[in-house]
């Protein structure tokens, strides 16, 4: 998780815990972890979720997937930004706001420096994501936005989902982590309708821990249940992500009247 706003921003902390390193925006809500035997891996749940995306993309061999773009809407531990820059081979673009989140993850998290494919940028991502150069660019959007008590979505507005629409590629899709105390999830999950339409969102039972990730499609997608196993059989042998438990607990769009 993030945190993108005008407020002071919190102080960044780590805590290991046997083979886990969590991080920490001043306090002791975990705002992402890294295996320290795995340390491109992504380890929690809901993170893993987040990479979902994969099951609308039509092509789904390393070769197709490494020319697409992926961005992310907050660091966190980078375990996402890792993941789709070193096993995925994308082009990446993560946007924090804090300086303190991107050196942490460079010093203790395993993030790799900017290269030709990677880039990490210090703004406002709800600024940043109104810039020409990002309209209609990005094939994977993924979108972790908290405060450092994790308390709500920092945001949640239809407006920011609509600018979120306009980045997407033909057959782009974004991931958004719903998750809080104080979050009202059929109130975010009717701003993301209202931006994207009824018939482009899905999304994920909750967590354990509470998390509800959910899938929105720059345009209408339909594929039936077999194809999603096709596609989850290839998630799987290309990511080693579980694709396939993925589609148990993915519900389809639910189409207003």
């Amino acid at each position: 998780m993030s945190r993108t706003s005008n407020l002071e921003l919190p102080e960044v902390s780590i805590s290991d815990h046997g083979d886990t390193r969590y991080l920490h925006l001043g306090s002791p809500w975990v705002q992402g972890s890294m295996d320290l035997r795995k340390p491109f891996d992504i380890e929690l749940d809901y993170v893993q979720r987040m990479m979902a995306w994969l099951l609308f993309m039509p092509e789904l061999s390393a070769k197709d997937i490494a020319q697409r773009h992926a961005m992310q809407l907050g660091l966190g531990a980078a375990a996402l930004t890792k993941f789709c820059h070193k096993r995925l081979r994308m082009r990446t673009t993560a946007i924090e706001i804090n300086p303190q989140v991107v050196a942490v993850c460079r010093q203790w998290f395993k993030l790799p420096p900017d290269d030709d494919r990677l880039h990490v940028l210090l703004a406002d991502a709800n600024m940043a994501i109104r810039e020409e150069r990002w309209q209609s660019e990005v094939d994977a959007l993924q979108v972790d936005l908290y405060d450092h008590d994790a308390a709500a979505p920092v945001l949640d507005t239809q407006v920011f989902y609509a600018h979120c629409r306009k980045l997407l590629s033909a057959e782009g899709v974004m991931t958004v982590n719903l998750f809080g105390r104080n979050a009202s999830f059929e109130g975010s999950i009717a701003k993301i309708r209202k931006a994207f339409g009824d018939a482009c969102v899905w999304s994920f039972r909750p967590t354990r821990e509470g998390n509800t990730v959910v899938l929105a499609t720059r345009l209408p997608q339909t594929p039936d249940r077999e194809t999603l196993r096709e596609r989850a059989d290839r998630i799987e042998a290309l990511t080693h992500l579980p694709a396939r438990k993925w589609l148990r607990i993915l519900r389809a769009p639910e189409i207003s009247a």
